[in-house]
């Protein structure tokens, strides 16, 4: 792979997404996503990034990796700006613990930088995460980890993640996590149909999940993205070559620029798992998980999300993160359970989060100025 440094001007922003206003983002909580790199060594083959342009593209094609160096710097003072902040985000698109970490440790400096300042982060990974940054975690009490741990068959994993951990190292992820006091969510997604999806199994990794230190599962079936069709099927035929007219056959709907599995399968797959959930003790959601509704918008379909027909907890990751708000040097959070999309009476003031639109670093700003107005923020001490 070819490595480059890259000096970036890039911003913290909220969540993207492309089905507005045909649909609405499933993220109950705001979000600031930060991207220290782009390109992935886990190398997953059925990765979304792929289809992404601009320096995904180098990756995808020339498999490129790039590093934004100055990244953590830039980020620190731009959280340095303002009066307002929500939970980091790190990270949505690349693997903040891939093998580049250990160079470049910026996902690490992300992690002080948040947990400095006290501003919530959460970590999602299926890599290892190192014990310096569970340390950080441990000190800001609405900072979390999330662990994505695909199946039991270690063959498997290493057909789908070849460059992941083990499923030993990620369970002692959640073990490390546990034992710091940190909360951990165990990510049993994406779920892939016929190879993954068999219920004792599901049942069996829940429970183990659990007693490894995982008080949430997220799940999700996984969607085959159009431009990148021929890749996911190397990857089926790989494994087995019967796979590719059982998906053919199965992956009927296309919501934006995915096909996705027939929703009755769906469906039932998440039925099964929420009862499972429920029955072992930990709550439960579905991640960005949409299904056609049969009306249009402007001649294009209108989806609805899943979450709400079989989601356990208010706020998708399971752990309820306030929005937090300046006060000197620090932040503090607000008498919020962060769940911007549910909310009504928003005591930040800012009714536009619940809107659930792709917010920059310039609406941060403007907000920042309203919470003086609003004598939300105070001066320390």
């Amino acid at each position: 792979m070819k490595l480059v440094i890259v000096n970036s001007s890039k911003e913290i922003h909220g969540w993207w997404h492309p089905l507005k206003p045909y649909g609405r983002r499933e993220c109950t909580a705001e979000r600031f996503l930060l991207n220290p790199y782009i390109g992935c060594q886990h190398a997953c083959p059925f990765c979304y990034t792929r289809t992404f342009p601009g320096y995904f593209e180098e990756w995808r094609d020339r498999e490129t990796l790039f590093v934004f160096e100055n990244f953590p710097q830039s980020v620190a003072k731009q959280l340095d700006k303002l009066n307002i902040a929500a939970c980091g985000y790190l990270s949505p698109v690349t693997d903040p613990f891939q093998p580049l970490e250990d160079k470049f440790h910026l996902s690490e400096q992300l992690v002080r930088i948040f947990t400095e300042r006290n501003i919530p982060i959460e970590v999602i990974t299926k890599g290892r995460i190192p014990q310096g940054v569970l340390k950080l975690i441990s000190q800001q009490k609405h900072s979390f980890v999330q662990v994505s741990i695909l199946t039991w068959d270690e063959n498997l994993r290493k057909i789908l993640v070849p460059g992941g951990a083990d499923t030993e190292t990620l369970l002692d992820n959640l073990r490390r996590a546990k034992e710091a006091g940190i909360y951990a969510v165990a990510r049993l997604d994406p779920i892939f149909p016929y190879l993954t999806d068999n219920l004792l199994d599901l049942r069996r990794l829940v429970r183990v999940v659990k007693e490894a230190g995982a008080k949430h599962i997220i799940g999700s079936v996984v969607d085959i993205p159009v431009k990148t069709r021929k890749e996911v099927f190397a990857l089926l035929a790989r494994i087995d070559r019967k796979l590719i007219p059982a998906y053919r056959e199965l992956f009927q709907e296309k919501i934006g620029y995915s096909l996705h599995a027939r929703v009755d399968y769906r469906r039932h797959i998440f039925g099964e798992l929420r009862k499972i959930c429920e029955e072992e003790g930990v709550t439960f959601a579905l991640c960005m998980e949409f299904a056609l509704t049969g009306r249009e918008y402007e001649g294009r379909p209108i989806v609805e999300g899943l979450n709400k027909y079989f989601a356990t907890s208010k706020n998708c990751e399971g752990m309820d993160v306030p929005i937090y708000v300046r006060r000197g040097d620090k932040f503090e959070p607000l008498p919020c359970d962060g769940a911007c999309l549910y909310c009504a009476n928003p005591v930040c003031g800012i009714e536009e989060l619940a809107t659930g639109g792709a917010w920059h670093l310039s609406d941060y700003l403007k907000w920042s100025k309203r919470l003086v107005s609003l004598q939300l923020w105070k001066e320390g001490d």
